[in-house]
């Protein structure tokens, strides 16, 4: 008599169909196009491009998140992060906590209660591919992790917005480095908002994939983007070559592991 040894096959994620990941990597690679587009225009065209990289941005992310997670996730994500974006910026704008003192230009369309409707759609575009990155490697310190990935996200994003005159801040005391035209509180506001949100979502979303879920490619795209974007756009495009090794070295250093991990370690 012989015994066999019987090891169960593994299920295997097949992931999502040809024509959704078609889709899903139009909206990012429209995302990243308009981006590049952005130092080669000016005058309105580079405010519309402006605007429609934070809308298709946040699409993206949004659809990457259903097809990963599901409608329960998607359907609580947008909400939850859209509401909280408006809340701390209307704070922000009427009363300079946490942020600091800053004001809108007109220029970035339709606002309420003076913040414009695209600024919560870029915490849509932000938000997620931080949770994720957190998710992944963070252990019971997620919110931790993605607040600060937020916050050093923040350090290329609002350099770019205020030499675009899309808004302005009001700068009495110590500013971020290499941006004397920002005041160092944003940064303290950007961390501590982003702790919030990403405590918040951590709990209220679910954390386990679809049988046929998107992988983690549009994210790590957008993430890659941005760090490669904010160094070249800096040290070339923007004249804040200080910005764009300070930058690099702060969004870098906290996505070295991401990218470790998600390359090299375990898969999805």
């Amino acid at each position: 008599m012989s015994i066999r040894h019987y090891s169960p096959r593994h299920r295997r994620r097949r992931g999502i169909s040809l024509k959704s990941r078609n889709l899903l990597f139009f909206f990012v690679g429209l995302t990243i196009a308009l981006q590049i587009s952005y130092p080669l225009i000016q005058g309105n065209a580079l405010r519309i491009v402006t605007i429609a990289t934070v809308y298709i941005g946040a699409l993206a992310m949004v659809i990457h998140g259903h097809l990963s997670y599901g409608a329960k996730y998607s359907t609580r994500y947008l909400p939850i992060t859209a509401l909280f974006g408006l809340g701390v910026e209307v704070l922000g704008v009427h009363t300079g906590w946490p942020f600091g003192v800053y004001h809108y230009d007109s220029s970035l369309g339709q606002a309420i209660f003076g913040v414009p409707l695209v600024v919560p759609c870029a915490w849509v575009m932000m938000v997620h591919p931080a949770l994720l990155a957190a998710r992944r490697i963070a252990g019971n310190w997620v919110f931790l992790y993605g607040g600060a990935i937020l916050a050093a996200w923040d350090l290329f994003l609002d350099p770019q917005m205020v030499a675009a005159g899309r808004w302005t801040w009001e700068v009495s005391g110590s500013h971020l480095p290499f941006t004397p035209d920002i005041p160092l509180s944003n940064a303290f506001g950007w961390l501590l908002a982003g702790l919030v949100i990403i405590g918040i979502l951590n709990v209220a979303l679910p954390r386990e994939r679809r049988k046929d879920a998107a992988s983690l490619a549009a994210v790590d795209a957008l993430l890659l983007w941005t760090l490669f974007a904010g160094f070249v756009g800096n040290l070339f495009f923007f004249d804040r070559p200080g910005l764009a090794f300070f930058g690099t070295i702060i969004l870098g250093a906290l996505l070295t592991p991401y990218f470790f991990s998600s390359w090299l370690g375990h898969k999805d």
